[in-house]
């Protein structure tokens, strides 16, 4: 740099000397020819100083070119899954609100709110005292019934009386046997019995207080064993199978599990257009509710190939997707290429494409500063 100021300041000096000391012009044609022949000598003899000393401050100055800074990605082959993203709604099959077969009035709980119950354990009695008096009055009748019956057939078989008594006593007889039947199920269903093991969630009614078979007076769950339920457009029937992998977030619970689907439905709801998928899920903790709403992702597409981060995909002003390479050249410069490339499935983050090689570099950051052949400096 001190070598181009020294020359500047030679010819800015050599100029300012020429300037001040005006050479008094010779009177003769010949003289005059002469002058302008040296003066064009000194000027193309200045004008090559005036090249050098140009190049010279090129090259000191060519350090101060400004070059973009990029970061690289290789692409690479590896796993890629699409999925479809839906709602579902937690239910069990062992979540009910059990009602009352015949109405009546409650005489006794024998459970609590929160309490686990084994399967077969009377829950509630409702006040059976008619049937039970009904039950006593027909034990009555039915014994005098069997006491005839009996003597009816110990005569007929020595060949006393007529064969319509025999026939009338044991009518009788079994006609009041059926009926006292009926009414040991009619009292059977006057108690509220567990159908399955399970917690006692709510009890309705209280002591004393009228039932319905429209309104219900226990309500048991069972959250061992849990699934989601799920309806998915038609659209997708070719890709979910049984055994599809799927991915549930519970927003409620802020909690991530893995699943499968168990099981797919054989019906398009004409209403929706969809069908119906269901996804058994683990709850060991008890902490998944029926009725709990989940975020559900679905595996419906999965494969190997160059996968990419989306971001670094551009589109053109034809309408063709691209992403930038980056070329290497000496030291840590390189070159930014164009390339031209089919997005097979995306995600949010990921892309699978079609035109890329194993290993090729990526303009990663900077990718969307940088144009098509310009020159760039590689970060470590």
């Amino acid at each position: 740099m001190k070598k181009v100021i020294l020359i500047i300041a030679f010819i800015l000096s050599f100029v300012s000397c020429k300037k001040d000391t005006k050479p008094s012009l010779p009177k003769t044609l010949v003289a005059k020819q002469a002058l302008a022949k040296k003066l064009k000598k000194t000027i193309d003899s200045l004008s090559l100083q005036l090249k050098d000393v140009e190049s010279q401050i090129s090259k000191e100055t060519a350090t101060d070119v400004h070059f973009n800074s990029i970061t690289t990605l290789k692409a690479a082959q590896k796993d890629f899954s699409h999925y479809i993203t839906l709602n579902g709604v937690v239910k069990s099959d062992k979540s009910i609100d059990m009602r009352p077969e015949l109405g009546g009035t409650v005489k006794a709980i024998y459970v609590k709110t929160g309490q686990w119950v084994n399967r077969g354990k009377v829950l509630m009695q409702l006040d059976d005292a008619i049937i039970q008096n009904s039950i006593a009055e027909l034990k009555v009748q039915l014994a005098l019934a069997q006491t005839t019956y009996e003597r009816q057939e110990r005569l007929w078989k020595q060949k006393i009386g007529s064969e319509m008594q025999y026939l009338s006593a044991k009518t009788q007889k079994e006609a009041l046997d059926s009926k006292l039947k009926t009414l040991y199920s009619q009292a059977r269903k006057s108690k509220i019995v567990a159908p399955f093991s399970g917690t006692v969630d709510a009890i309705f009614p209280k002591v004393g207080e009228m039932t319905s078979n429209q309104f219900p007076v226990i309500r048991l769950v069972n959250l061992s064993k849990v699934y989601i339920e799920a309806d998915i457009s038609e659209n997708y029937l070719k890709n979910i199978k049984k055994g599809s992998e799927v991915a549930v977030y519970f927003p409620s619970l802020d909690k991530t599990m893995t699943a499968k689907i168990t099981t797919v439905g054989n019906y398009i709801n004409p209403k929706n257009r969809s069908f119906t998928a269901r996804i058994a899920i683990a709850n060991k903790d008890k902490s998944i509710k029926p009725n709990l709403l989940a975020d559900l992702k679905i595996t419906d597409f999965k494969t190997k190939g160059i996968v990419i981060p989306s971001d670094l995909i551009q589109t053109d002003n034809t309408g063709k997707t691209f992403v930038f390479l980056a070329v290497k050249e000496a030291d840590n410069k390189a070159k930014v290429k164009k390339k031209i490339l089919t997005v097979i499935k995306d995600t949010a983050s990921e892309s699978l494409v079609d035109g890329l090689e194993e290993n090729d570099l990526l303009v990663n950051e900077g990718a969307k500063i940088v144009s098509t052949d310009e020159e760039v400096i590689l970060k470590e």
